[in-house]
C-alpha cells in the first residue's frame, strides 16, 4: 500500500504546505492552546491602540509612520492588508484606511506609508504634524489584497503607483524574509524621481535576490533620468512578462486614474479577469465623471440628508455620503472606506445615489435599498436608515 494521500494530487501542494508553515506567528503553539476567545480576539482584535514610535521621512511629500502596540502584541497580517486609522480633525471624527508597508515578519510594529494629498483632510496633517509618542486607533488588519498560494500563480506582477506601492513592499519583503520560491516583478510608476517612496531599498532587495526584479517609470523625467518613461503600458506589461504574460497574477494598487488604464491594457492584451486584483484606493475622485451620474448636475450641488427621523443636515453630490455623515456628527463602523468591507452599510429610504464601480454591492442589498455609504454619492434629497 503507497503512502500517498489525496493531497499529494495537487499541484504544488507540498511547497504550498511548506510556506504557510514558515509563515505562521512564532506564538502559534501557544495561540493554539489558548481559549477559543481569546485566540479570535488576539488574531481579529476589533480595535488596537498604536503608538508611533518613528516618523520616517521618505520623500518631501510622503512619511512613514511606525507605530507599536500601547498594549498587547500585535496580531499578524498577511503581506498586502491594512489598517483603517482613526482619527478626530477640527471637531471631525474620521478614519483612512492605510495599507501595511512593514514585513508581516516584524511582529513588534507596523508600518503605515502617508502620501500627503492635495487639499487632503486627514494626510496633511499624519505627514506634517505627526509625533512620535503620539496616539492612535484602529482596526485590525483587513483585507483580500495578499498573495494566495493555493488559488493565485507562483509569478506575481505588482503595477504600482505613488503610495499604492506600500503593499508591495510588504510583498517584496515577505518574499525576502522567508526566502519563497514566489517571483515577484514590480512596475512602480512616479511623476518624477523625487516621489519614487522606498527607492533605494527596493532597488537593494533586487540586487540581493534573484526572484525580485524591480522596473521604475517616470512620466516626466528630468534630464538626468535614464531610465523607463511614460506610463505602464501593456506593452510594457508584455515585455517584462514575456512568455509567462497568461500565467502571471497581476495586483494593482494607485491613484484612481491608473486602475481604468491598466486594467484596460490587461484586458486588450488578452489577461483573464480571474488573474487580475486591485486594491481600491477610496471613492471615485470625479464622481461627475461616473456612467450614472444625471446629465447636467454639478457635483458641488448641495442635497438634503434626512436620518431617518434623527436630523438632517445639507451636504454637496460630490462627496461620498459617508463622509457627509461624518461631518455632520454621525458615526458609522467603517474599514475600507472603498466600498468593498461593507461594514458603512446603509439604507436609502427615499431619494437616489449612485455608487462607484468599486462598490462590491450584492445583488440582495440592491433589492433591500442598501449601499456601501463610502462610495455612495447623494444625487436628490436622500432619506437614510443607518
Amino acid at each position: 500500500m503507497s503512502g500517498r494521500t489525496a493531497y499529494d494530487a495537487i499541484d504544488r501542494y507540498a511547497s504550498i504546505a511548506a510556506s504557510i508553515a514558515a509563515a505562521q506567528p512564532s506564538e502559534a503553539d501557544e495561540l493554539r492552546a489558548s481559549e477559543p476567545g481569546n485566540v479570535v480576539e488576539r488574531l481579529h482584535p476589533r480595535r488596537l491602540s498604536l503608538k508611533v514610535t518613528d516618523v520616517i521621512a521618505e520623500t518631501p511629500t510622503t512619511t512613514t509612520l511606525r507605530m507599536a502596540s500601547t498594549g498587547p502584541g500585535l496580531p499578524p497580517f498577511l503581506a498586502g492588508q491594512y489598517v483603517n486609522l482613526f482619527i478626530e480633525l477640527d471637531g471631525t471624527r474620521t478614519s483612512r484606511p492605510y495599507a501595511i508597508s512593514s514585513a508581516p515578519t516584524e511582529h513588534d510594529h507596523y508600518d503605515l506609508t502617508v502620501r500627503e494629498v492635495t487639499r487632503g483632510f486627514v494626510s496633511p496633517h499624519l505627514v506634517r504634524r505627526v509625533r512620535p509618542g503620539d496616539t492612535f486607533t484602529s482596526t485590525g488588519p483587513m483585507g483580500e489584497f495578499f498573495h494566495n498560494p493555493l488559488f493565485h500563480s507562483d509569478r506575481l506582477m505588482f503595477l504600482a503607483g505613488g503610495s499604492g506601492v506600500a503593499p508591495a513592499r510588504s510583498m517584496i519583503r515577505d518574499i525576502a524574509d522567508r526566502g519563497a520560491a514566489s517571483r515577484l516583478y514590480l512596475v512602480y510608476g512616479s511623476k518624477v524621481p523625487g516621489d519614487i517612496i522606498f527607492r533605494d531599498e527596493l532597488d537593494e532587495l533586487a540586487r540581493a535576490h534573484d526572484t525580485i526584479n524591480v522596473a521604475h517609470v517616470i512620466s516626466e523625467p528630468d534630464h538626468g533620468w535614464d531610465g523607463r518613461t511614460g506610463f505602464i503600458t501593456g506593452d510594457l506589461i508584455a515585455e517584462l512578462a514575456g512568455s509567462q504574460l497568461h500565467r502571471t497574477t497581476y495586483y494593482l494598487c494607485g491613484p484612481p486614474a491608473m486602475y481604468d488604464f491598466c486594467l484596460g491594457e490587461l484586458q486588450r492584451l488578452g489577461v483573464a479577469r480571474r488573474r487580475v486584483r486591485y486594491e481600491a484606493n477610496g471613492p471615485p475622485a470625479a464622481p461627475g465623471r461616473l456612467h450614472d451620474w444625471p446629465r447636467l448636475l454639478e457635483p458641488a450641488t448641495t442635497v438634503v440628508v434626512n436620518v431617518d427621523g434623527r436630523g438632517k443636515f445639507e451636504a454637496p453630490c460630490g462627496e461620498p455620503l459617508l463622509n457627509s455623515l461624518e461631518r455632520a456628527g454621525y458615526q458609522l463602523e467603517v474599514g475600507c472606506r472603498s466600498g468593498h468591507c461593507s461594514l458603512c452599510r446603509v439604507k436609502i429610504l427615499s431619494g437616489a445615489v449612485v455608487s462607484g464601480p468599486e462598490a462590491r454591492i450584492r445583488r440582495s442589498d440592491e433589492w433591500t435599498g442598501h449601499t456601501h455609504a463610502c462610495t455612495a454619492f447623494p444625487v436628490t434629497d436622500v432619506s437614510v436608515q443607518l
